[in-house]
């Protein structure tokens, strides 16, 4: 058996957005309450999470305290933070729920590709019936 532990937040394993999600989640705020408190839009705390930006160092200076970790955390993985993501407590049980919603979500997918296939079909037949008239 293994002495090493993952470092589930670290900079190898996880980005400043998955940090700023988990720690949002671990706090049970949802987006919408965090982008409140800090006086920004839904849209803007998104971006953060999803690694399109990143705050100025005052709101990252506020995400730190309203989540109470430390903004090298938050930056790094390093420092005052959390350990594991709260996922980690899944029940077996969740793994088939889980599974046939990504079944679901992989047939919506198949579904809206063949639907675009035929719209672009469409467009191109009548880009070329308006070329010839």
């Amino acid at each position: 058996m293994s002495d090493e532990t993952t470092d589930w937040f670290g900079p190898e394993a996880a980005t400043f957005g998955d940090r700023v999600a988990a720690a949002r989640e671990a706090a049970d705020m949802t987006q919408a309450q965090l982008a409140r408190r800090l006086g920004v839009k839904k849209t803007t705390l998104m971006g953060w999470e999803q690694d399109l930006s990143e705050p100025r160092a005052n709101k990252l200076s506020m995400v730190s305290g309203l989540l109470n970790v430390s903004m090298s955390w938050l930056l790094t993985g390093e420092g005052e933070g959390m350990t594991e993501p709260s996922e980690m407590d899944i029940e077996v049980g969740d793994f088939a729920g889980i599974l046939q919603e990504l079944r679901a979500l992989r047939n919506e997918m198949r579904s809206n590709a063949e639907r675009a296939a035929r719209l672009e079909k469409k467009l191109r037949t009548l880009v070329q019936s308006a070329a010839t008239t």
